[in-house]
């Protein structure tokens, strides 16, 4: 499970997007480090259209379908940070993780995540990351374990 969050794979924004603008990066991201082909977005889409991926605590973790797992090469994640924020359904975001889970360790990946994120003073310190690297440092502990 180690290397599933790459420092090429971890953006800041300073301004906002749209969910869908999120989604999209999430998803070429996850492309991008060769953990999914071109249609992994589509199935992000659908995900979204049956169930929202908001999590709570400024977090929304866009990931596909279980009908679409062919799209899926490799586990990964991708973390944009929205620092002028996402509007998630009416729910506020700041962090959008992409994740793609090869078989079933997507499980253990949004567990990982989850937990992070659970934690007030984590969830600060990660808005706190003054560049890519740093919020890298930040979550690589956590996730790449």
């Amino acid at each position: 499970m180690s290397n599933v969050l790459r420092i090429e794979s971890v953006r800041i924004h300073p301004g906002s997007a749209t969910r869908e603008e999120a989604m999209k990066e999430a998803a070429d991201l996850l492309q991008a480090a060769g953990s999914v082909t071109a249609d992994y977005f589509a199935a992000m889409q659908a995900r979204e259209e049956t169930v929202s991926t908001y999590m709570g605590n400024e977090l929304a973790i866009p990931h596909g379908t279980n009908e679409t797992k062919q799209a899926i090469l490799a586990s990964g994640l991708s973390v944009v940070r929205y620092d002028g924020g996402v509007d998630w359904g009416g729910e506020p975001v700041t962090f959008v993780v992409g994740i793609a889970g090869k078989g079933d360790e997507h499980l253990e990946i949004l567990s990982q995540i989850a937990i992070l994120f659970s934690e007030e003073d984590d969830v600060a310190r990660l808005k706190a990351a003054s560049s890519p690297e740093e919020l890298y440092e930040a979550l690589s502990g956590s996730v790449n374990a």
